[in-house]
């Protein structure tokens, strides 16, 4: 049975990754911060399909000490992995003039180290079986900068970046690597704001393309993917 981690994988992107990964039959772990959130997901989707396995942790994506025990327990349950979505982020609006201190800062450890330290961890899992699959959610601001929002622009151009060199170290390894660039996407984020529904996509959207990506056969990869709203970027 195909497994796949989903950092970030109860609310939005993550869990509509999570649904359709379920769906296709792969075992997933899925970390938040949330226990209840971990609880529901997983009673929910061993329900709604069965014979697959949801193992769940909490865990800070920002604190490495959580990443590593996260990736270690992981490796435990699941002999191969064959799919890690780095996807759990913060967005913290501000301009970099005049932010509060801390806010790249944190942006940065959950935005990228997150990401940076558990793909380290799995990689190794990777190369032993010969093929997986990191998927790193990014964003249009990672090829976009804007006002209110530079310390997140900096911390999703690095993730971009992060994401090309480790395509390039890992491609003769049998290990793909995609950057997917979503553009505003729903999400408990945008509660609350006055917008119509069809200036934002849809969290499935987003999840389908991950796992079309995921699907091509192992003499193709997509290396990044650019997501945005019908009428363009907000």
């Amino acid at each position: 049975m195909p497994t796949a981690i989903i950092t970030g994988g109860t609310k939005g992107i993550g869990r509509a990754t999570a649904e359709i990964f379920a769906s296709k039959g792969y075992s997933l772990a899925i970390c938040s911060r949330n226990l209840e959130e971990l609880q529901e997901v997983k009673e929910t989707l061993e329900k709604d399909h069965a014979g697959i396995n949801v193992y769940t942790q909490v865990v800070d994506v920002s604190q490495v000490a959580d990443v590593q025990a996260f990736a270690q327990s992981v490796k435990k349950q699941y002999e191969t992995i064959d799919v890690l979505v780095n996807n759990a982020g913060v967005f913290i609006p501000g301009s970099i003039k005049d932010e509060p201190a801390g806010n790249l800062q944190q942006m940065m450890d959950t935005n990228l180290y997150s990401a940076y330290h558990l793909s380290r961890d799995i990689i190794p899992h990777m190369t032993r079986a010969g093929h997986g699959h990191i998927i790193n959610i990014c964003s249009i601001a990672s090829i976009t900068a804007y006002a209110n929002g530079g310390s997140y622009a900096i911390s999703k151009w690095a993730m971009l970046g992060f994401s090309k060199c480790l395509r390039e170290e890992l491609k003769t390894e049998g290990i793909k690597v995609t950057a997917v660039l979503p553009g505003a996407t729903w999400s408990n984020s945008w509660a609350g704001v006055d917008l119509p529904e069809d200036r934002l996509m849809e969290a499935k959207d987003i999840a389908q393309v991950i796992y079309n990506a995921v699907s091509l056969g192992k003499n193709a990869v997509v290396e990044d993917i650019v997501i945005r709203p019908q009428l363009g970027d907000l």
